[in-house]
């Protein structure tokens, strides 16, 4: 049984509610809530920096659900983690730029939501030239990286407002969630 952290990063923007995340959100607890301890935040609710931390310090994973606005994460989970990220806690200073990262026994998944069509990230494609998810969320995972924290499979749901289609979001959702949360997967 793992500890499981789960901060949903969407901040409301115009006509984005935030609804997409919010299901999927409830459904990582739904499916992970009867194995494992489960934890969340809901960044737009507000936070305690101090809460947080400790919330880090509890977990072995932590799950950031996410849209993506213009290739990156909303300004309050950028400022959240400004704040919650502090020098001391999460990091040190090294000999090597990178190294000195606190959180080397935590894992993390970026679960995201895209606009883009899932087509955007096939090699063909013009826009992304192929990079790939991950590639194009590498500026994430760095900074993950840079606290010691080992990546998990990401997650994606596309199309999200040109042509949403909930139930296979949510099917697909429940389907990653189960190849990545067995014992052997997340083993340390």
């Amino acid at each position: 049984m793992k500890n499981i952290l789960i901060i949903n990063g969407h901040q409301q923007y115009r006509s984005s509610e935030g609804k997409l995340n919010n299901t999927l959100m409830e459904n990582m607890v739904r499916v992970l809530r009867p194995h494992h301890n489960v934890n969340t935040t809901v960044i737009q609710n507000g936070y305690n920096i101090e809460e947080e931390q400790k919330k880090f310090y509890w977990a072995d994973v932590v799950i950031y659900q996410t849209p993506i606005y213009w290739f990156s994460v909303p300004g309050l989970l950028k400022t959240y983690m400004d704040e919650v990220y502090a020098y001391g806690t999460f990091f040190t200073g090294s000999d090597q730029y990178g190294e000195g990262g606190l959180l080397t026994d935590k894992k993390y998944m970026l679960s995201t939501t895209w606009n883009a069509p899932s087509s955007a990230f096939e090699s063909n494609d013009q826009f992304f030239e192929g990079e790939g998810l991950d590639n194009v969320l590498s500026h994430l995972h760095r900074i993950h990286k840079f606290l010691g924290m080992k990546p998990l499979t990401s997650f994606s749901c596309y199309d999200v407002v040109k042509n949403p289609n909930i139930d296979h979001y949510i099917a697909n959702l429940e389907q990653h969630l189960m190849e990545v949360f067995t014992d052997e997967y997340v083993a340390e």
